[in-house]
């Protein structure tokens, strides 16, 4: 068995390299399906807790994601302080609990406390992926592992619906949340026996105000870091807008609520196919090369797609198609600008992974909330959302390149 690319942190062999990634892909997945398992069930949630209004039953996803993002800047100095393994064991066995307790839910006030618990317990699973990587790796290489983890990844936004649909075949909506359950469970007994712990001793920080302070202001005021962090919450805004009122989209506005899932996955199905692109040529053309092109030709999809919603010619056809380019250019520039962002703060990878992970989840939450409520039985809202998030996504990566596109540059900026 070979050891790990890049920069490995110590001389064990296992895991190999193919079996880590699985294990970040696993980290991250956590939070997809707490997410996309969900949309199918919303129906039937509503119905069972009393939510009359369908806009109200986006909260049930918000609530989790807000849960999520919050929570990521209690675990970052955590695990810079403890390393990656106790935290990764206390929090997921904190999401199991909650997961059981969203089982328990009889109203809509109960439901949406249990998914912000839930969400809570996941959070961690966003900064210890990044940390870990970042642990091992850096660079352009980190990007190629990141990249092929979002493969895997990915894969489980398309799969999480129709997984959440085959529950339901033999099972309530409650059953959904069992495996969720289940699911952590087997990535904690997985990474508990298989993975060592990635963080040096030396590289332990004290958990103190003035340390947490430092590294949030090291975070923030590193313009790389900052800037690519705000393009990375624009654009997740306007992609949890399309997750909010996707059951809404397809049952709804198109009457094709029987092929929901089928639907749902060829929207996302680009996005695994732009990070499998990704991991090949990333090391080869750059990380700004790449996600600079794909944030552009994003803007312009989702330019063409908005007019063709505004003026009442959207078809369920042209909507999958113009929204799955969307998505695989959404996955070529979001997966560069975490690495982008987290390249500079590299020495602080927790407390940075959570203050980042933070603003993009809580951000990406707020936006995606605001742009779901607006859906008014159209796709103009979630195409318009993509075109305008997308804009100021490119403003704000000209911020951060001072204007200078497409180009790597080697100095840590200020």
């Amino acid at each position: 068995m070979h050891a790990p690319i890049g920069r490995p942190i110590e001389a064990q062999a296992t895991p190999g390299f193919r079996e880590f990634v699985g294990m970040v892909a696993s980290l991250m997945a956590i939070n997809a399906l707490g997410i996309d398992s969900m949309l199918p069930a919303l129906p039937a949630m509503g119905a069972a807790l009393g939510i009359a209004e369908e806009n109200q039953r986006q909260w049930i996803i918000a609530a989790y994601v807000l849960g999520f993002g919050s929570f990521q800047l209690v675990y970052g100095p955590m695990i810079d302080r403890y390393g990656r393994k106790p935290i990764l064991f206390g929090s997921l066995s904190f999401f199991v609990l909650a997961s059981l307790a969203c089982t328990f839910a009889t109203n809509f006030e109960t439901i949406v406390i249990a998914r912000l618990l839930q969400g809570m317990g996941a959070a961690a699973s966003r900064v210890l992926a990044v940390s870990i990587v970042r642990d091992r790796f850096s660079g352009r290489t980190m990007a190629r592992v990141t990249s092929i983890a979002f493969i895997v990844f990915l894969a489980v936004p398309i799969l999480a619906p129709s997984i959440g649909q085959a529950i339901m075949l033999v099972l309530p909506w409650h059953g959904i949340f069992y495996a969720l359950a289940a699911f952590a469970l087997i990535v904690i007994l997985w990474i508990g026996l298989r993975l060592p712990e990635t963080l040096r001793p030396e590289n332990r920080r004290p958990i103190s105000l003035a340390k947490i302070v430092e590294g949030i202001r090291l975070t923030l005021g590193n313009r790389t870091s900052l800037g690519n962090t705000l393009a990375m919450t624009l654009l997740f805004g306007a992609l949890m807008g399309f997750i909010n009122s996707s059951q809404q989209i397809f049952g709804d506005a198109f009457h094709a609520a029987d092929i929901f899932t089928i639907a749902f996955a060829g929207c996302a199905g680009t996005m695994a196919v732009g990070s499998l692109l990704n991991s090949r040529i990333v090391e080869r053309i750059g990380t700004r090369r790449v996600s600079q092109t794909a944030l552009l030709t994003l803007i312009t999809i989702s330019g063409i797609h908005t007019l063709i919603a505004v003026s009442g010619h959207e078809t369920l056809m042209s909507f999958i198609v113009l929204q799955a380019l969307t998505m695989g250019c959404f996955a070529l520039s979001t997966s560069n600008f975490g690495a982008m962002a987290m390249e500079p703060v590299g020495h602080i990878a927790g407390t940075a992974a959570s203050v980042q992970g933070t603003i993009s989840s809580v951000g990406g939450a707020a936006i995606g909330l605001v742009v779901g409520q607006r859906f008014d039985g159209t796709t103009v809202p979630v195409a318009s959302g993509f075109f305008l998030l997308g804009l100021a996504a490119f403003g704000m990566v000209l911020w951060t390149e001072r204007g200078r596109l497409f180009r790597a540059h080697h100095a840590v900026q200020a």
